[in-house]
Formats: structure tokens, C-alpha cells, sequence
């Protein structure tokens, strides 16, 4: 009997972490105290306690504290990263007694049409306000012109950020700090999601008209070696997210897409399959046979694709001796591409064989 999984643990997003180091800082000011742990309340309303890692004065008004992010059960390139914040005392300036910049190791916004303007910090939203809501109870008992500046720095940030898609993003130097509500939920789908639409906001900003579509790193560098005119925003990886890309690229109104896969990737998609990871949609060879027989009559033909372990396994048979079947998948690809867009983007299909070159191309003569 197989024991119960337990369920998936949630944490903290690095927003929650710059958070918690700016409330915990401000209180060692207030006090002359090191807090141990301080009180967090995410955007969803619910409440957590976060240890802290390092406080510490640095000189008068100014107090530096860090504390460690976790990711929970998310495979996160942040877990485990220090997140810090320095709080300094000042007088208020304008409206708002509390100011909020990037140091070391927060990347800055270099490209249009993310949420931050050009020469920001990348701090979004979601981190302001919740360091606005943390620090607003510990000011209340402070003057009228009471006021603080606070830096988020992240030491590893320059680091980390060359795992993150941030330089494509056009943020440089460091790690966004991010979180929509402070949470981190396990395998968030959503937040690859937006990380696309957000790839998608750059490219038009840039003001680009064609995007080239790949499921990962690699067919990402065999597109970029086919097409190396292209701006490096015109690529972006969608990972298994099919439906949910080609729908993002119809909403910002892009007229054109290349759609640059495997054969495995493309046989789900050609099956009108909206997320296409192993674990999310059987990849049916079944039907993959049946085209095929389709195609060329073969039965012995058909047999031998449907015995295939995988589609990789399959391709090389059928590029041998029936081209016709992968130039089927390809262009029912393309079409449920199509039907994603709501018939909003016109889509081109190119299967990369499993060295990087061509295997087939819907519309040759794109270029």
C-alpha cells in the first residue's frame, strides 16, 4: 500500500521577504531590539511569522536586517536566498511617509512595457504595498513628519538573476522582487503564465509584430540559430502552456506567430491539447498511428508507430519513410494554434528533428 503524499507546502514570494527584513529593521530602530520573528500579513489577508536572519544598526537612524526566502514546495531559483532591507530614518517627504528603492542586487528595468517604467527598480506592486502595510502600524506612533527610506537588496541577486528570464526581460543587475499577493503556492502555474504575458508586454513595447514560440532552452537556441535576425524579445518559451500562450499573444494583438517545437511537443499539440506535459496529457500514440495510417496506407507502418515507447521514438521512422505524417502534425499544430488565438493570429509551424535542423515547415516561404 502506497503511504500518503503529504500535501504541498507553501511559502513566502520575495516581495513577503523585503517585507518582512524592512519590518523587522524598522522595529530594531523603534526598540533598540533585534526581533527574532516578525509578523507578516499577505494581500490574500492571511498572516505568517517570518524568522528573521540578520539585524544588526549600522549607524545611527539606519538598521540593515535580512531574512531567508522559502519557497515552500516550489522548485524556485530564490529559495533559500537572502532577501534584506535597510531602513533609515528621515523626515517625511510629500505625501507619502514611506520610500522605496532597489540596491544591491535588485535588478533595474531597462525596457518598456513591464509594470515599472525604464530606470525602476524592479519592485512591483504587490512588494509596495505590502512594505507599505508592514511598516505603516509601526510609524503610527511616530510624529506626523515621520518618515523612512527603505532599500531592498538581495546579496546574491546579480547571481541568481543569470538563472531567471530577467535580462530577456530587460531587468539587469539583480533579481525582481515580486509576489501579487506574498504567497508562493507549489507549481504555480499561474506564475509561469504571467512570466510569459510579461515576456509578451516587452516584445510589443518593443514594438515587435511576430513572435517565435518554444517549449524550452533548446528549441529556443536551434529558433534562434534559424531565425538570427530576430530581436532576442521576439523569443519567448512557453514551456507546456499552448493554449494559454497563444491566447496571451492574441489579447496584446500580435498578428503573427512561429510556433518552433519537437515532434513529441508538437504531436500534443496537434491533438488540441491545452497544457502539454507528460503528467497533464497522454501522449497518444494511438492517434499518432492512426494518422499515420491515414497518410500512407501502411498498416505495417502504422503498427510499428503505435509499439513506438514515444513520439521521439516514432519520429525517426516516419522521417524516413513517410515525411507526409510529421507534415500532418505540424500543420494540425498550426491550426489548433489557431483555434487558441481565437483566429486572431496567423501561426506557422516548424519542427526541429532532434539535432536542430528543419524536419518541416508549414509555410516555407515566410522568410
Amino acid at each position: 500500500m502506497t503511504p500518503p503524499t503529504r500535501p504541498l507546502r507553501s511559502g513566502f514570494t520575495t516581495g513577503a521577504a523585503a517585507a518582512a527584513a524592512a519590518k523587522a529593521a524598522l522595529q530594531m530602530l523603534l526598540t533598540g531590539q533585534a526581533p527574532s520573528r516578525v509578523t507578516i500579513t499577505f494581500l490574500t489577508g492571511e498572516s505568517t511569522q517570518i524568522a528573521v536572519h540578520r539585524c544588526r544598526l549600522t549607524e545611527p537612524g539606519t538598521a540593515r536586517c535580512t531574512v531567508i526566502k522559502d519557497a515552500g514546495d516550489d522548485p524556485d531559483v530564490t529559495h533559500g536566498a537572502e532577501i534584506g532591507a535597510r531602513v533609515t530614518l528621515e523626515a517625511r517627504s510629500g505625501g507619502n511617509p514611506i520610500r522605496i528603492t532597489g540596491g544591491r542586487g535588485v535588478g533595474v528595468v531597462t525596457k518598456p512595457g513591464l509594470e515599472n517604467p525604464p530606470g525602476q527598480a524592479a519592485i512591483t506592486r504587490g512588494p509596495v504595498t505590502m512594505i507599505t502595510n508592514s511598516l505603516q502600524e509601526l510609524l503610527a506612533t511616530r510624529p506626523a513628519d515621520a518618515g523612512v527610506h527603505v532599500e531592498v537588496f538581495v546579496p546574491e541577486g546579480e547571481r541568481l538573476a543569470k538563472k531567471t528570464l530577467n535580462a530577456r526581460l530587460g531587468i539587469i543587475g539583480g533579481l525582481s522582487i515580486l509576489g501579487t499577493t506574498g504567497v508562493v503556492r507549489p507549481m504555480s502555474h499561474e506564475a509561469y503564465v504571467a512570466t510569459i504575458e510579461k515576456a509578451m508586454d516587452v516584445a510589443r513595447a518593443a514594438g515587435l509584430t511576430h513572435l517565435v514560440l518554444t517549449t524550452g532552452r533548446r528549441s529556443e537556441r536551434f529558433a534562434q540559430d534559424r531565425w538570427p535576425e530576430l530581436a532576442e524579445e521576439a523569443f519567448i518559451q512557453i514551456g507546456d502552456f499552448f493554449r494559454a500562450a497563444m491566447a496571451a499573444a492574441a489579447a496584446r494583438g500580435f498578428p503573427s506567430a512561429t510556433l518552433a517545437v519537437f515532434f513529441g511537443k508538437a504531436v500534443k499539440m496537434a491533438q488540441n491539447v491545452p497544457h502539454t506535459h507528460a503528467a497533464k496529457s497522454e501522449l497518444t500514440l494511438k492517434t499518432l498511428s492512426r494518422w499515420t495510417r491515414e497518410q500512407t496506407g501502411s498498416r505495417e507502418l502504422a503498427d510499428r508507430i503505435a509499439g513506438s515507447n514515444t513520439a521521439r521514438h516514432a519520429f525517426d521512422p516516419l522521417a524516413e519513410n513517410a515525411p507526409r505524417v510529421i507534415a500532418h502534425v505540424a500543420d494540425r499544430a498550426r491550426q489548433c494554434a489557431v483555434g487558441f488565438a481565437g483566429g486572431r493570429v496567423r501561426v506557422r509551424c516548424v519542427i526541429f528533428d532532434y539535432e536542430g535542423s528543419t524536419a518541416v515547415d508549414t509555410d516555407p516561404d515566410w522568410d
